[in-house]
């Protein structure tokens, strides 16, 4: 492997002007707001351990409470009357997002500490509105990062990706989680798992020590962020046991790294791994008394995966009918691996050696979030926008879509899979639009309704419902806060 990393061209410098651009511009759709009981959780480990410096959360749960936030059925029993083994409330969440979120929060604080002595107030507590504005545009800005690694990736690998980064950036539910809900995990655990996969392709061919120790610390970042991401590691591992395997047949070969420089490689990576999940590992041990997520999480998992299925396929919660987008990326996944038979040149000419084997370890790195994913007794996660446990995959799922519209090398290919994606992309912002503006059955999905009301409906009623969210956003929360009051 070269590893000289992608060339950067202009006109690659000129979309990625133009993607930063875009961004700017979209940045007063963010919503500075926490309501939902995950994101609280998320939200109060950066409160406790900033001010308090402690993972106790009774203060934060009592004032999102008190506040009438947190008022979702069961918020009261399960956050402020449970206790942990160790006696503290509570939190199901991890602390990767509040280390992602500590940077803006800083800012914040420094922000509330100058505004605090002005007309009116700004107040200094952790709650005001610079605080929570901060973690919602910290999120924004991760997940563009997801894209941008995503972009990245796609033309390590000879790919042309701004149109496919465009797409899965509006097509997917990324956008819901960087826009509408960005208190929520997601759009950090997108960009935690691509930064773990740009490591990843930078890292591998040589597996040094140094590199390995980044790729290390990248993992414990991703699996502190959310846990299942952990399981994207299975990547990596099949790349490194297929070179470890070659190497240890063909001894004498030159070129590539020793067994012993790959052997320290794996050494160093599983110390970093180690070191850097410290925090997480403490935090685990301060709240259940062991190093390792509660117990009320782990016994939700079936790990046969019963699930599976209907994770992917599901007409009412199912990741490829919310998001048609990721079926044609995972297609075009697929085809890198089977049917390009000149990929790996092209990957190699962009710096990256196997890029079919790369084809293969993403495919196998989506096969196991469904596998995980299925195996959760919560698996249709009603009641939230989209399969989200697959925002994960944002970065991937550019990569795949850049393969098939790379492929597309005929004109009526070209239309045919613009016309695809753009159906695509309309059909997840008129489910954001639906969802958002209490259209539609939040806790399921009806194809056949939803799709009159995104391909006939919306268009008509789109220049009111744009209008409410620029100039009178919180009329469409009066919906949310009924739906919550009755269930």
């Amino acid at each position: 492997m070269t590893d000289e990393g992608p060339a950067r061209t202009p006109r690659h410098r000129r979309a990625g002007t133009w993607l930063a651009v875009l961004f700017l511009v979209s940045l007063p759709a963010v919503t500075p707001r926490i309501y939902a009981s995950d994101e609280v959780q998320y939200f109060a480990y950066l409160r406790s351990l900033w001010f308090d410096r402690d993972v106790s959360f009774e203060n934060e749960y009592r004032w999102f409470y008190d506040h009438g936030i947190a008022r979702s059925a069961g918020f009261h029993e399960t956050f402020l009357e449970r206790t942990t083994e160790t006696g503290r409330r509570i939190n199901f969440a991890t602390i990767g997002c509040a280390i992602l979120w500590s940077p803006f929060y800083a800012v914040a604080d420094i922000g509330a500490r100058v505004a605090h002595g002005l007309a009116p107030p700004v107040a200094r507590d952790g709650y005001s509105g610079p605080y929570v504005a901060a973690v919602a545009y910290g999120s924004a800005i991760y997940g563009w990062l997801a894209i941008v690694l995503g972009l990245r990736m796609a033309r390590r690998l000879g790919l042309s990706a701004t149109p496919a980064a465009l797409a899965v950036w509006f097509g997917t539910p990324l956008a819901f989680y960087m826009y509408v809900a960005p208190p929520m995990s997601h759009a950090c655990s997108a960009f935690a798992v691509a930064l773990f996969l740009t490591v990843w392709l930078e890292v591998r061919g040589t597996w040094s020590a140094r590199g390995m120790v980044g790729l290390g610390l990248a993992g414990a970042l991703m699996a502190m962020v959310r846990e299942q991401d952990l399981f994207f590691v299975v990547g990596p591992a099949i790349d490194f046991a297929v070179d470890a395997t070659r190497r240890a047949r063909d001894r004498a070969a030159s070129g590539g790294p020793t067994l012993a420089t790959m052997g320290l490689g794996a050494l160093s990576g599983t110390a970093a791994f180690a070191a850097g999940f410290l925090p997480q590992a403490l935090a685990y041990y301060a709240l259940n008394g062991y190093v390792g997520p509660s117990q009320l999480v782990t016994r939700k998992m079936t790990w046969t995966a019963p699930h599976a299925l209907g994770v992917l396929a599901s007409p009412a919660h199912g990741f490829l009918v919310w998001t048609p987008l990721a079926a044609l990326a995972i297609a075009g996944l697929v085809a890198l691996a089977l049917r390009r038979p000149r990929f790996d040149e092209a990957a190699a000419g962009s710096g990256t050696t196997d890029g079919r084997r790369v084809a293969w370890c993403l495919l196998a790195m989506v096969l196991f979030q469904v596998w995980v994913a299925g195996s959760v007794e919560s698996w249709t996660v009603a009641g939230a926008f989209g399969q989200r446990r697959f925002v994960a995959t944002s970065a991937m799922l550019v990569v795949g879509l850049a393969g098939l519209l790379t492929l597309a090398n005929t004109r009526g290919r070209q239309m045919a899979a613009g016309a695809a994606v753009a159906l695509a992309v309309w059909w997840n912002l008129g489910l954001m639009i639906q969802f958002g503006a209490g259209l539609m059955d939040r806790q399921r999905m009806e194809p056949a309704r939803n799709a009159y009301t995104t391909f006939v409906v919306l268009p008509r009623r789109l220049p009111d419902l744009a209008w409410r969210y620029v100039f009178d956003r919180p009329s469409f929360y009066e919906g949310v806060r009924r739906e919550r009051e009755t269930r």
